[in-house]
């Protein structure tokens, strides 16, 4: 008898997925996650809670995603503060799923059901010393499929350091750590798996561009993968492609402060879900962003594999400008 080992790759989590997915459709555009970046609006505080500054006061943002396979999702926030007791901010997430068609065990009709998620996003930042900024994000979950729902509660911490002349930015966040309280059924699944990042963006002195990297999944070690035994000693499985696989990368064109162009990369996403005999430009991202009198609108667009795209959408706009 034969035996053949089959290794399997790191993906998403089961648990939650909402907690995964990207809703800044700027942060779409440079590859899905970026640690250290400036927030241009409230829903990019999902990748770190630091990133909530004065600038975002009276501060409102919608946000709205097309996703694949009649999946969508969208997020709504709002951003406040109190005198000398820094920044508050507010965001509600949702992920529909659809509707489905229920059966018994016995393939009898049971008729159709739905299935979704929701977060509520509770931030807070405060100055820790003059280029330090320190964020705190508390995230109740719930999660419904039919009849079957589970709550949960997970948390992010960030910190972010900009240089002096604003041009440097290094942020360090751990996203996501928590625990499932309640579960679908008897089958609990327990801790959310944290997720440890470190970031950096940088703008060349007078270049009219912005340069990002973000290491991810910092805890999990390794994320090789290979469908075969054989494959272990593959170039997919060097270690280049290991560190790769932690990196997300985007760049900004920023002619000026009302537009911006952005592309990025997730190798993680690339080696994942390309096909070998057309890689295309599946892992790629794009988009771009512009003011229109009181209203930022922002697009991203990332290529997941050769069936389709993802397409983000994002408006903003300040109480305080009306």
């Amino acid at each position: 008898m034969n035996f053949t080992s089959i290794y399997s790759q790191k993906g998403g989590e089961t648990l939650f997925s909402a907690l995964q997915i990207t809703h800044s459709a700027r942060l779409t555009a440079l590859g899905g996650n970026q640690t250290a970046l400036k927030a241009t609006d409230l829903s990019m505080l999902q990748h770190n809670p630091a990133t909530l500054d004065s600038s975002l006061l009276k501060n409102i943002t919608v946000g709205f995603v097309p996703y694949l396979a009649g999946i969508n999702y969208g997020y709504a926030g709002y951003a406040f503060n109190t005198p000398g007791n820094g920044q508050f901010a507010i965001g509600l997430y949702h992920l529909n799923y659809g509707n489905f068609d229920g059966r018994d065990q016995f393939g009898t009709e049971t008729g159709t059901f739905s299935a979704g998620e929701t977060i509520l996003q509770l931030t807070y930042s405060m100055q820790l010393h003059e280029r330090v900024k320190a964020g705190i994000s508390f995230k109740p979950l719930y999660s419904k499929i039919e009849r079957y729902n589970s709550w949960g509660l997970a948390a992010d911490l960030g910190v972010i350091y900009n240089s002096e002349n604003s041009l440097t930015s290094y942020g360090i966040a751990l996203r996501n750590f928590g625990y499932q309280i309640t579960a679908y059924d008897e089958s609990h699944e327990g801790a959310i798996k944290p997720d440890l990042q470190i970031g950096v963006t940088h703008k060349p002195r007078h270049a009219p561009f912005r340069l990002s990297l973000t290491a991810q999944n910092l805890i999990h070690g390794s994320l090789n993968y290979s469908l075969n035994q054989s494959q272990n000693n593959d170039d997919s499985n060097s270690f280049a492609q290991n560190i790769l696989r932690h990196t997300t990368i985007g760049v900004e064109f920023l002619p000026s402060e009302n537009f911006y162009i952005a592309a990025g990369v997730n190798p993680k996403r690339r080696q994942e879900l390309k096909i070998e005999s057309k890689t295309s430009t599946v892992g790629f991202s794009w988009g771009l962003g512009f003011k229109v009198d009181k209203f930022n609108f922002s697009y991203g667009s990332s290529h997941y594999h050769l069936g389709g795209s993802s397409n983000h959408f994002t408006v903003t706009t300040r109480l305080a400008d009306w």
